[in-house]
């Protein structure tokens, strides 16, 4: 979209529609999976429902914290909820990197990293509440006995669990480890084995699955602009031994496509052989990041083929019933924040430019955002639907929804006169937050009273 430096005087009221001459405004972060910032996601489908749990990024302090634990929920892959946190003891801690939940003993599993170790959860259902299944409702360290790897290597993180046909189960971690799991989901075999790969270098976020007879084992080389995934594949194992692919990279920076530093993630599959590759990318620098999906092909042989990588996401992985949502017309703030560059941290060709103007709020992306500009004391954002419409919902993605919002929903007929039609005045930590205004209005205002001033996306229906 094209715009230039305008003043519109629109029902008595002024407001600047965006501070940008004769610039392209365009989102450079595409079609993310959810609407914030997270990364290491491991994706699965239980029982009709998408789960993504994942690290909490943007939260400003890099790898010294992390947002709280919640766990994104979808039916269509398309529109993701939560709302708190799943895993209520570990919610004030540096939590990283949690598995895909595994089902056993009739309970399901999670191994998150917490405050740089691995520990195993327990709860009756997916969306938890979890809680150390040792029993503890605190978390150590170094390891004692309440932690999930008593080994040599107290570094280990990034924990993935698979359960094979015969049952047995397996951890594998960071720096290439992987053993056997007791029945007790939390007894780690003594015999600690180490996969052997032919690129050598420092390895974390391990995927580890199994398609068709065959065992692949993912794991990660680089960092930052220069994450990539490679892989090795095994006919007999989980512990091997493994067969080394000619062309054995998943992931790598695609310049052409604007994708860069493909890391931490998971591989997923729906209905029969369609399968998919979660990973986070290079993002706002560290740990200000988004995660994207893309498919995940084979070869006849097995092998599996280079991740065309894009931003555009997958779309729907399952039909639901929709609404009807009402697209506005225009959309204008009380201030836009100034643009961002994004400056690389290892490679010069990596970079971008963030802009924050109110449209993005609208443009069902994800990965753009609206932000007020700072030290704007109003910070309100309005939606013009062009004509009086009936709005039965509203649907409010704030940013850096996990610190919690408080806000005020208006509606009007005429853009002078406005009426209450939804909010809260304490904080909640959710996503969306939802109203039902059931009124007539043209014009939606949302005014944030606490959290951070900006939204991701905001549907009206």
């Amino acid at each position: 979209m094209k715009m230039k430096w305008k003043r519109i005087m629109a029902l008595g009221q002024a407001f600047s529609v965006v501070a940008i001459m004769d610039a392209q405004v365009v989102n450079p972060f595409g079609n993310a999976l959810v609407p914030d910032m997270i990364a290491d996601a491991s994706i699965q489908e239980i029982d009709g429902m998408f789960y993504c749990y994942a690290t909490t990024d943007g939260y400003g302090r890099g790898l010294e914290t992390s947002g709280p634990p919640v766990v994104w929920k979808s039916r269509d892959f398309v529109h993701w909820s939560f709302d708190g946190t799943y895993f209520p003891s570990a919610a004030t801690e540096k939590y990283w990197a949690p598995s895909k939940v595994v089902q056993a003993n009739g309970k399901y599993y999670i191994y998150p990293t917490v405050n740089g170790y691995m520990y195993p959860a327990v709860a009756d259902h997916p969306e938890g509440p979890f809680k150390l299944a040792r029993g503890e409702d605190r978390f150590y360290k170094p390891y004692t006995a309440s932690t999930l790897l008593q080994t040599k290597d107290p570094g280990g993180i990034d924990a993935e669990v698979f359960i094979d046909d015969d049952g047995q189960a397996y951890v594998f971690w960071g720096r290439r480890h992987v053993a056997k799991l007791a029945k007790d989901m939390i007894t780690v075999d003594s015999v600690v084995h180490v996969i052997s790969t032919p690129r050598k270098e420092y390895s974390e976020g391990p995927i580890f699955f199994k398609r068709k007879g065959i065992y692949y084992y993912l794991y990660t080389i680089g960092g930052d602009e220069k994450y990539q995934y490679a892989y090795v594949m095994s006919k007999v194992s989980p512990l091997g031994p493994y067969e080394y692919p000619e062309q054995d990279i998943v992931s790598t920076t695609d310049y052409e496509q604007g994708v860069f530093g493909p890391g931490h993630g998971c591989v997923f599959n729906t209905d029969g052989d369609h399968y998919y590759f979660a990973y986070l990318e290079f993002g706002r620098r560290s740990t200000n990041r988004q995660t994207y999906v893309n498919r995940l092909e084979f070869n006849e042989d097995g092998t599996i083929r280079p991740v065309k990588l894009s931003l555009d996401g997958v779309g729907a992985l399952r039909k639901v019933k929709g609404r009807k949502e009402i697209k506005a017309d225009t959309v204008y703030a009380s201030s836009t924040a100034a643009p961002m560059f994004i400056k690389p941290m290892k490679d010069e060709a990596c970079r971008r430019t963030e802009y924050f103007v109110p449209a993005f709020a609208a443009d069902g992306a994800n990965g753009s955002r609206w932000m007020a500009a700072e030290g704007d004391k109003d910070k309100w954002l309005v939606a013009d639907l062009g004509r009086i419409r009936k709005i039965r919902c509203s649907e409010i993605y704030f940013v850096r929804p996990t610190a919690g919002h408080a806000y005020q929903l208006e509606g009007s007929v005429d853009g002078t006169t406005w009426r209450k039609c939804g909010g809260h005045d304490d904080l909640r930590v959710k996503s969306p937050h939802v109203d039902e205004p059931k009124g007539k209005y043209r014009f939606l205002r949302v005014r944030i009273k606490e959290g951070i001033a900006g939204i991701w996306e905001w549907n009206i229906y």
